[in-house]
């Protein structure tokens, strides 16, 4: 059995005294893709070290995370382009807007996110998105960019049916997480209407731990949590969804 965490913080300072054991922890169970999303220029060693040492395991993406882009969001996106330019990647993020902590920036946020989705198609490669209070800033950008080139993942999708079935209508795939596992999540309600061929899993490691974790730091190991939820919710075994979303993940990422 394959897991694919398609979203994982591993190079986070969260995991720096036991990086290796976690990851292991994690292939000992199944998960041996790990994809890893960008937040902005301070983390981009780390994320090339973690490269470096799991060549088979870790795929990057780059991007600048719409929490990260202040006065000089400029100077970040330049270097987003530069290393887009420089190498390879496996998609653009993770990039959005999030609204939650601060509203300051949020014709910013726009103005970046839409500039990456534009360096996505121009490279053919799927977005991340990352959307936190912002379903409507969201949405709204996505209806000014949609064409055949659009396409990717909804980050930790923690939205309505209908919010779904609008993301999905965008040709992107739903990222689900730790969230499907909580008594108040919500999307546990309703997921069983969203075909699996729409989903990939994901941790958001070290945030957003699964049931019985919650509250405390998540790893890839914890996948195997969610698995669990998903099964309960579409009545169909581990190896099943596991071959299922692991696909899915491989036709929108192209390994």
């Amino acid at each position: 059995m394959i897991l694919t965490d398609t979203h994982t913080h591993l190079y986070s300072e969260q995991f720096d005294e036991d990086r290796t054991a976690m990851i292991q922890r994690a292939i000992d169970k199944g998960v041996s893709r790990f994809f890893i999303p960008a937040i902005d220029s301070s983390y981009t060693e780390a994320m090339l070290q973690l490269e470096k040492d799991f060549p088979e395991s870790v795929f990057l993406m780059m991007g600048l995370h719409p929490t990260s882009i202040k006065e000089n969001y400029k100077e970040e996106l330049a270097m987003v382009k530069e290393w887009l330019q420089k190498r390879n990647f496996y998609a653009i993020g993770e990039i959005g807007i999030d609204l939650y902590w601060d509203t300051t920036f949020l014709q910013q946020q726009q103005e970046a996110f839409k500039t990456q989705i534009e360096w996505a198609k121009e490279k053919e490669l799927p977005i991340v998105i990352h959307c936190r209070d912002a379903f409507d800033e969201i949405f709204e950008i996505l209806e000014e960019v949609q064409d055949e080139k659009l396409r990717g993942i909804f980050h930790c999708f923690t939205g309505t049916l209908a919010q779904a079935q609008r993301a999905i209508s965008y040709n992107m795939k739903l990222g689900i997480g730790g969230v499907v596992t909580f008594k108040n999540g919500n999307i546990n309600k309703f997921l069983h209407e969203i075909p699996l061929g729409q989903i990939v899993l994901e941790t958001d490691a070290p945030y957003l731990a699964p049931t019985p974790y919650r509250g405390k730091r998540n790893e890839s190991s914890y996948l195997i949590n969610v698995l669990d939820k998903l099964v309960d919710i579409y009545n169909l075994t581990p190896e099943k969804i596991a071959a299922i979303t692991t696909q899915n993940s491989k036709e929108i990422f192209g390994i």
